[in-house]
């Protein structure tokens, strides 16, 4: 391809992109509003926990799931930041302190990654419909700021991994509410809401997030449903899956 070929591939791309933000970004507040209506575990910025009994079940499996974190961070394992993964977070995540180790992705199971972690991986089946689950790091002084994210669709858990000794000072915000970590437990929040998360400590944070279907009636379920698969066909999902794809072939060069 001709470097002019090329220069109008990649414009066509951009113009691409912008109309598909714009359109989706005018039409999501419909599309929340009506999966909210027909929601089946309410609409609230954070959820009672007992309200998804799997979680008991994976914080059963929390002493496997840190002693493979450990062992990551032991073998200095390379996890890339959010930002270099995600084109969508890098507004979001403008330094190289938020770091995720990818399981599954936007609805696609990362091999390498569950090959690394295989009891993190067996553990994430009791998860419903899962969507994406990842070792999420947040470094020393770390802040990331207020954002919302897509659809209704999906809501977020996160299991605790390490959590600094000074826990008041490592705090996620959603909507109205202030949570806190603790070690070994799971929290269920809906990132819909503006959130935005502080590591006010000198250590590192270390959640496994992960990403699942909202329980929905009919129709919002069939709705929803239409609303993720663009999602996961969308330029700006099928970049993120051509950087994890980059990041398993380079990891196991290293790890060869």
């Amino acid at each position: 391809m001709s470097d002019a070929a090329l220069a109008g591939a990649v414009k066509a791309d951009k113009v691409k992109r912008s109309l598909l933000y714009r359109a989706g970004k005018k039409l999501r507040p419909w599309f929340n509003r009506f999966l909210a209506r027909n929601s089946l575990v309410g609409d609230p910025e954070a959820f009672d926990k007992q309200q998804f009994p799997w979680t008991a079940e994976l914080e059963a499996h929390w002493p496997a799931i840190r002693a493979e974190f450990d062992q990551l961070m032991q073998r200095n394992t390379p996890i890339p930041a959010l930002r270099d993964i995600s084109p969508d977070h890098r507004r979001i995540a403008k330094d190289h302190n938020w770091h995720s180790f990818f399981l599954w992705g936007y609805g696609y199971r990362i091999e390498e990654g569950c090959r690394l972690c295989p009891q993190t991986a067996q553990a994430l089946s009791v998860v419903p419909d899962l969507n994406s689950a990842f070792f999420s790091i947040l470094g020393p002084g770390a802040h990331i700021p207020l954002h919302t994210g897509v659809t209704k669709r999906i809501i977020t858990c996160h299991l605790a991994l390490v959590v600094p000794e000074a826990r008041e000072d490592c705090r996620i915000q959603v909507g109205n509410e202030t949570l806190y970590w603790e070690p070994g437990q799971c929290m269920v929040f809906d990132d819909t809401y503006p959130h935005q998360v502080w590591n006010d400590t000198n250590q590192t944070r270390a959640v496994l997030l992960i990403q699942f279907k909202r329980p929905l009636r009919l129709p919002g379920r069939l709705l929803g449903d239409l609303f993720i698969g663009a999602i996961r066909r969308s330029p700006f999902v099928q970049e993120a899956r051509n950087n994890l794809a980059a990041w398993s072939r380079a990891h196991k060069l290293l790890d060869g």
